[in-house]
C-alpha cells in the first residue's frame, strides 16, 4: 500500500469515486490513471490496483479501503491543527509559532470555569500585575470561574524558620504583590521544597496553564515577566480535552493524597 500513502486525501476521494462509478475498472493501466494521480506516481499506483486485483479485491473493496485511507489523513490533520509552537525570545523567518505572553492572555481572558496554573517562578509587584491582573479581574466578574495555583514555596538557603512561618510570609506575600483581584484563587505548594536540609528537598518545577479542560499550555516558561517576554522559552498548546484532563487530573490527585498542600491565608 505504499503507493497509497503517498497520495493526497482529494486524489485517494477522487480514485474511490472513479472506481465506485466504473470510470475506472480492472485491468488498470497508466493511460487510464493519470487522469487521477499524479503523473511520477501513476506507476506504482497502477501496479497496486492491480496486485489487489489479482488479490481477489473488487473495485468496490478497493475504494472503501481509499476512503478508510482519506478519513485517516483527515483526522491526522485535525490533530496536528490541534497543536500549536508557543515561543519566548528571538523569532526566525518563517516562523509557526505564536507568543507565549499573547497566548496566556488569551487562556486567560476565553476561560469559562476554570484555570489551572503551575509554575517554579512567579513575578512581584508590577511585573506580576500585568501577568495576573487579566485573570484578577476575570475571577471577581465571574463567580463561577475557578482558579487554583500551583507554585513553589521555598525556602532559602540556611534559613531555619518553621515551614508555618514560611507559609505566612509567601501568603502575605501574595496578597500584597501578586495578586490584585478581591477573589482569591486556591493555592497550592509542596511540602518537600520546605523540608530543611537537602537530603529530602525538591521543589514543584512544572510550568503549565490547564483552561476548562480543553486546552492545555505546557511551557519551559515560568511566569515571570523575563520568561513571557525576553527569555528563550519553548512551549506547545494542545486544544484536546483527553491530554487538558488528564494534566489537571494529575495535579489534583496529588491534593487529594496530600502530596501537594493548600497555601493556608490564601
Amino acid at each position: 500500500m505504499t503507493a497509497f500513502l503517498q497520495l493526497s486525501r482529494p486524489v485517494l476521494l477522487s480514485l474511490a469515486t472513479a472506481l465506485e462509478t466504473g470510470r475506472l475498472h480492472p485491468p488498470f493501466s497508466i493511460s487510464t490513471i493519470k487522469t487521477y494521480v499524479p503523473e511520477i506516481l501513476s506507476s506504482s499506483v497502477v501496479e497496486e490496483l492491480n496486485r489487489l486485483n489479482a488479490m481477489g479485491a473488487s473495485p468496490d473493496h478497493i475504494a472503501y479501503t481509499l476512503r478508510l485511507l482519506a478519513a485517516e489523513r483527515s483526522a491526522s490533520q485535525e490533530i496536528h491543527d490541534r497543536v500549536e509552537l508557543v515561543w519566548t525570545g528571538q523569532e526566525v523567518v518563517g516562523s509557526q509559532s505564536r507568543d507565549t505572553s499573547v497566548v496566556v492572555r488569551e487562556l486567560f481572558s476565553t476561560a469559562k470555569s476554570s484555570i489551572l496554573i503551575s509554575s517554579f517562578a512567579v513575578d512581584k509587584g508590577k511585573k506580576a500585575q500585568a501577568l495576573f491582573g487579566v485573570l484578577a479581574s476575570r475571577m471577581d466578574a465571574n463567580l463561577e470561574l475557578n482558579v487554583r495555583m500551583f507554585l513553589n514555596v521555598k525556602r532559602s538557603h540556611n534559613n531555619k524558620l518553621p515551614e508555618s512561618t514560611l507559609l505566612k510570609e509567601f501568603a502575605d506575600t501574595f496578597r500584597k504583590e501578586i495578586w490584585t483581584g478581591q477573589r482569591l484563587p486556591e493555592v497550592f505548594y509542596d511540602p518537600r521544597s520546605l523540608a530543611p536540609g537537602t537530603g529530602t528537598k525538591a521543589c514543584l518545577h512544572a510550568k503549565c496553564v490547564v483552561v476548562d479542560e480543553e486546552r492545555l499550555l505546557v511551557t519551559s516558561a515560568n511566569f515571570t515577566e523575563a520568561a513571557h517576554e525576553r527569555n528563550i522559552e519553548a512551549g506547545v498548546l494542545i486544544d484536546d480535552p483527553v491530554a487538558a484532563k488528564g494534566m489537571r487530573s494529575q495535579f489534583e490527585t496529588l491534593v487529594a493524597k496530600n502530596i501537594l498542600r493548600r497555601v493556608p491565608g490564601i
